[in-house]
C-alpha cells in the first residue's frame, strides 16, 4: 500500500508541476477549477440516496457559486476567505460534537463551504506566484507525512475516534515538528521573520487537520470509506484536498501580514 501510495503521489506531484510552472495561466486556472468542480461532483455522493441529474445540479451549484467569486475578484475575495475561516471554526467545534445528524440542506452547505474558497484561495495565490501555492501544499503535506509515519510509529491516543480511527495526538505532534523544520527552512532560505512565519505555518497546519476531520464527518454520514477512487491508494480529490480547503483560505488571508512572498 506505501509503495502505491508513493508511486502515486509522485505522478501527482510531477503533474502538479506542470501545471503550475509550464502551462499558460489561462489554462492552469482552469485545471484548479476543474479539479475543484470535479470535488463537487464527490462532494454529491454525501448528500444522500439522490439521482443522476441532482449530483449533476449540485457540480451547477458549486460552480454557479464559483462563477460569483469571479465577477467580485479581486476586490470581494477576501470577505470569500473571511467567510472560510470562520466556517472552519465552526467546522472545529462541530468535529468535538459528532457524531451529530446532518440534514440535507446543510450538506449542500457545507459542500460549498469547503469549495467555493478553496478555489478562490488557490487561485489568489497562484496569481500572486505559484511559489506561494506550492509551499501552502508542502505544509500540507508536511502535516500529512509526519502525522502518518510519527502516528505509526508512536500513536497510542486517539485524536478523533469517533471520525476518524487512525489518527492520533502523537501523530498530529510529529506533524507539526516537520512543518516547524519546514518553515524554518523557508525563513532561512528567504529572510522571512522566523516569529512570524514559523507559528503561521503551524497555525495553518493545525487548521488543515480540521479540513481532514470535517470531510470525514461526510464520508462518514455517507457511509463511504473514500471520495472517489481517482488516485490509486489515496481516494478521491476530496481525500486529496479535505486539508488543503481548510489550509489555502488562511494562508492566503495571511500574506498581508507575514511578509511571504
Amino acid at each position: 500500500m506505501l509503495k502505491q501510495r508513493v508511486i502515486t503521489a509522485v505522478i501527482a506531484v510531477g503533474i502538479l508541476a506542470l501545471v503550475l510552472f509550464v502551462v499558460p495561466p489561462l489554462y492552469a486556472e482552469l485545471v484548479i477549477a476543474l479539479v475543484v468542480l470535479a470535488g463537487a461532483w464527490e462532494w454529491s455522493g454525501f448528500l444522500g440516496e439522490v439521482s443522476l441529474a441532482m449530483r449533476i445540479l449540485y457540480v451547477i451549484f458549486v460552480a454557479s457559486l464559483m462563477a460569483m467569486v469571479g465577477m467580485i475578484w479581486p476586490d470581494g475575495v477576501d470577505t470569500v476567505l473571511q467567510v472560510a475561516v470562520a466556517w472552519w471554526l465552526l467546522a472545529l467545534i462541530w468535529a468535538f460534537m459528532f457524531p451529530t445528524p446532518i440534514p440535507g440542506i446543510l450538506r449542500w452547505l457545507c459542500g460549498a463551504l469547503v469549495l467555493v474558497p478553496l478555489y478562490a484561495a488557490l487561485v489568489l495565490l497562484y496569481q500572486a506566484t505559484p511559489s506561494l501555492l506550492l509551499f501552502v501544499l508542502l505544509i500540507v503535506w508536511a502535516a500529512d507525512i509526519g502525522a502518518y509515519f510519527a502516528g505509526k510509529q508512536f500513536g497510542r491516543v486517539k485524536l478523533a475516534p469517533s471520525i476518524s480511527p487512525g489518527k492520533t495526538w502523537e501523530g498530529v505532534l510529529g506533524g507539526l515538528v516537520l512543518v516547524t523544520l519546514l518553515a524554518l527552512a523557508r525563513s532561512i532560505w528567504f529572510e522571512n521573520d522566523m516569529a512570524v512565519i514559523v507559528p503561521f505555518c503551524l497555525a495553518v497546519a493545525c487548521v488543515s487537520i480540521v479540513g481532514d476531520l470535517t470531510v470525514s464527518i461526510f464520508k462518514r454520514t455517507a457511509g463511504l470509506k473514500d471520495s472517489g477512487s481517482l488516485f490509486p491508494g489515496h481516494g478521491g480529490i476530496l481525500d486529496r484536498v479535505d486539508s488543503v480547503a481548510a489550509a489555502a483560505p488562511l494562508f492566503a488571508l495571511g500574506l498581508g501580514w507575514t511578509g511571504l512572498s
